[in-house]
């Protein structure tokens, strides 16, 4: 399957999340506190895309679906696309840009804290989503820095975790999901050295000794 015909489409689907709330807040939808369910719910999107995007490598071996991994740059741009909104709604609509108000936020409030932990990790990785980074960058370098991904997961897993006080269905969701997603790098990553392991071991063949016959 081409790529190409598939990214229109979920471009679009993307972004629907935001279309929904930007209807609601002009529909006045959104409940009694609208400021509060647009910043969650953001925040919500970018979270989904995060393990939407660390979904692609396992559905992709899975399948054999080659083509999913030209997908995975577009989702991953779009988890910090809702990461930036979630923050920017924070930063404007809940402190009005107070910057002691939300220094004072940030140091005591620990979910706070790891969110912006968290946006300041996934930062580099949004600026070097294109093929002039990584030709800058060489392969390896660019792969070990958006390992950090996974590093990101956990603390936005965590920051959503904590800020959920009542309901912990939806946490344990999250941090399930991404269990099963970390476990199978994990996993393959074993058996690959294993498998590394093995053939380094194994006995040298050696060639065949032909006896030369020379006649008089």
């Amino acid at each position: 399957m081409n790529p190409l015909f598939l990214k229109p489409p979920l471009f679009l689907a993307c972004l629907a999340p935001l279309a929904y709330y930007a209807w609601g807040a002009q529909a006045e939808t959104l409940g009694a506190n609208p400021i509060e369910a647009v910043t969650r719910g953001l925040g919500d999107w970018a979270l989904n895309f995060l393990l939407i995007t660390l979904a692609v490598t396992p559905l992709r071996k899975l399948s054999g679906w080659a083509w999913l991994g030209r997908l995975r740059r577009m989702l991953g741009l779009f988890v910090f696309f809702y990461a930036s909104l979630h923050l920017g709604t924070y930063l404007w609509f809940d402190q009005f840009f107070d910057w002691p108000a939300i220094a004072r936020d940030i140091l005591k409030r620990p979910f706070i804290t790891v969110g912006m932990i968290s946006f300041a990790l996934l930062l580099p990785l949004a600026a070097t989503s294109n093929a002039f980074a990584i030709r800058k960058l060489g392969g390896r370098r660019w792969q070990e820095l958006h390992r950090s991904v996974y590093a990101i997961g956990l603390l936005a897993v965590l920051h959503y975790s904590w800020m959920v006080k009542a309901d912990i269905s939806r946490p344990l969701a999250y941090a399930s999901v991404l269990g099963v997603l970390l476990g199978l790098r994990v996993w393959w990553r074993v058996q690959e050295r294993n498998r590394q392991l093995a053939g380094a071991y194994l006995p040298k063949r050696r060639g065949r000794v032909i006896p030369i016959v020379v006649r008089k």
